[in-house]
């Protein structure tokens, strides 16, 4: 069975870092492309970063500059690094692998997903 752990959610003052890890069992990231969404209370879920198969990126406007999304060479976790952090971070983050070739382009994976508060 494959599954997408979230770790490195916690409570951090504004202007700080932390750094979420997506680790998958049973399945190799050089063939996905990774996503992270965030979703904050009564809001919808949305699109943070994005990771290729390929391994270009790419980032939504709100936290360009400030969040870098990258992989481990075993192409077995993904990261997220997030500095200069702000209240409106805040909220439930979720890693997703959608699979990129023609065998496996129905796999859609999420984690359970890591909370993040970024308040004083």
């Amino acid at each position: 069975q494959v599954q997408l752990a979230e770790s490195g959610g916690g409570l951090v003052q504004p202007g700080g870092s932390l750094r979420l890890s997506c680790a998958a069992s049973r399945i190799n990231f050089s063939n996905y492309n990774v996503n992270w969404y965030r979703q904050a209370p009564g809001k919808q879920r949305e699109l943070v970063a994005i990771i290729t198969s390929g391994g270009t990126t790419n980032y939504a406007d709100s936290v360009k500059g400030r969040f870098t999304i990258s992989r481990d060479n075993a192409k077995i976790t993904v990261y997220l690094q997030m500095n200069s952090l702000k209240p409106e971070d805040t909220g439930v983050y979720y890693c997703n692998a959608k699979g990129v070739l023609l065998s496996n382009r129905g796999n859609d994976y999420w984690g359970q997903g890591t909370q993040v508060t970024v308040s004083s």
